[in-house]
């Protein structure tokens, strides 16, 4: 047996194409990592196309005329708070308290100025309002908006809580309730940026300060909302529930967990970055394995030798499965190298966050570690789609249909799963591409699709491996080669 394994390795590593397709793989490895590395994010708060086309139309517009007063005066906020922000740097925090405080008082003005109730007096008071702002801003004091946000987020609480005890109404007392968790929330954040200095920007802070706000409130809603959650519900339930603790962690501990782009972010996402790869690198070994010893007629030459059927086709399968793990090993050496070169080792101490909600905690797990959960759980459908053109590879000695069968079933797996979960087609449940990511299941997530659980998927790709198993050693055992 092995000296059957060693001489199909020796005849896969002995084509060009093998090597053509590393050569591929590599060439997208790089330009993936460079992609990161040099254009990943950016981007401006107003585009300069959108900004050119909102003067065009606002040198259109009549600002006199009730039709066109609305947009004017939209359009003149958008094009006078982007003129401000051009004063700023890309990235100087300044710009993000012209889009966020400046922009509504400017807008406030522009009504004064155009709309219907015309008040002269009025726009020289919001001016001057614009005018604190702006000399906060020339002076650089973050702070002075960090404790106005907070002093804000207090008196709303407290105005809150003043409510709900004159309210006497059920309903109104439970909407209060709900108002005073939302504003907990929002002076909890304001007492972050506060005490954790984290100015004003759009750096990893304050996108976690953003998205711990949002989800935070969000929890609350579901959990105030009274009825029985739909399952659809449950996993948005859930999937804010991780983002909040997670987002909660960053804020804490001062780490970008939720960095993309650098060499740890890839590794985070190394099946949705390669996965296609890896599988059709497979798929292409498994779907000629076979039918190209039936087309070339060498395996006559294979056949007299003193090994059994079954001990044949077991070394290539055996081969294949050998292969699965060099494909997923090279790529995995690639992206380190690559990705070593374009960023660093260093974010690889930076560990990776998975909220358990079994036992409702953050789990910091080491990347490496991660890598390896990822390879567990992506290895069913690997080897299912893996098996599937071996199949068709010994059954119909056709390398074409033995590739494009399964490559056609990976490609079209996320429409089917998107289209069963939405229609809710509960006998679709024992359709393979459902059950063979196991990813589903860990931590205690929910899975795809309600009623599905681990032992489920794992009785169902076994189903599937057997049905496909047994009648492609049947009929390689009785196949007539007389003919080849």
């Amino acid at each position: 047996m092995n000296k059957l394994i060693k001489n199909e390795l020796t005849k896969i590593f002995k084509k060009k194409s093998i090597y053509i397709t590393l050569l591929v793989i590599l060439a997208f490895v790089i330009l993936t990592n460079c992609i990161y590395r040099f254009f990943y994010n950016s981007s401006n708060f107003y585009g300069e196309t959108y900004i050119e086309y909102a003067k065009e139309e606002l040198a259109k517009l009549d600002p006199n005329k009730p039709s066109d007063t609305k947009m004017y005066i939209d359009l003149k906020t958008t094009v006078e708070v982007y003129e401000m922000q051009e004063k700023y740097e890309k990235d100087d925090w300044r710009r993000d308290i012209l889009s966020s405080q400046v922009s509504s008082y400017v807008n406030e003005k522009n009504n004064y100025l155009y709309g219907e109730d015309k008040d002269l007096e009025k726009v020289t008071q919001v001016e001057e309002k614009i005018n604190k702002i702006m000399e906060k801003l020339e002076k650089d004091d973050w702070r002075y908006f960090a404790n106005k946000e907070l002093e804000n987020a207090k008196l709303a609480l407290s105005d809150f809580e003043e409510q709900k005890k004159n309210a006497e109404d059920k309903q109104e007392i439970k909407v209060l309730e709900a108002s005073i968790e939302n504003a907990k929330i929002d002076e909890e954040v304001a007492k972050y940026r506060v005490e954790k200095d984290i100015k004003y920007g759009n750096d990893y802070r304050n996108n976690a300060l953003s998205a711990y706000q949002d989800n935070a409130k969000n929890v609350i809603n579901y959990e105030n909302s009274g009825k029985n959650l739909e399952y659809s519900d449950k996993k948005e339930y859930n999937a804010a529930l991780e983002k909040r603790e997670i987002n909660k962690y960053i804020i804490e501990n001062n780490v970008d967990i939720n960095k993309g782009n650098d060499i740890r972010g890839i590794l985070q996402n190394f099946f949705s970055e390669y996965g296609l790869f890896i599988t059709v690198m497979v798929i292409m070994i498994a779907g000629t394995i076979v039918s190209e010893e039936f087309n070339k007629g060498t395996i006559k030459l294979l056949l007299v030798k003193p090994y059994s059927r079954h001990k044949i086709l077991m070394a290539k399968w055996i081969t294949v499965m050998i292969m699965i793990v060099f494909s997923i090993v090279a790529l995995i050496i690639m992206e380190l190298i690559v990705g070593g070169i374009v960023f660093g080792y260093d974010s690889l101490s930076v560990p990776v966050l998975h909220y358990n909600f079994d036992t409702q905690s953050l789990e910091a797990i080491n990347v490496f570690a991660d890598l390896g959960l990822q390879v567990i759980t992506q290895l069913p459908k690997i080897i299912l789609l893996a098996m599937l053109a071996f199949s068709f590879s010994t059954l119909f000695a056709n390398s074409a249909v033995a590739i494009a069968i399964p490559l056609l079933g990976y490609m079209s797996a996320d429409i089917i799963n998107t289209l069963v979960v939405n229609f809710k087609v509960d006998f679709m449940r024992f359709f393979v591409s459902l059950n063979w990511d196991f990813e589903q299941y860990m931590f205690g997530n929910l899975p795809t699709l309600e009623g599905l659980t681990f032992w489920f998927s794992a009785i169902i790709c076994i189903l599937y491996f057997v049905v496909m198993i047994i009648p492609t050693f049947i009929t390689f055992k009785k196949r007539n080669i007389k003919n080849v």
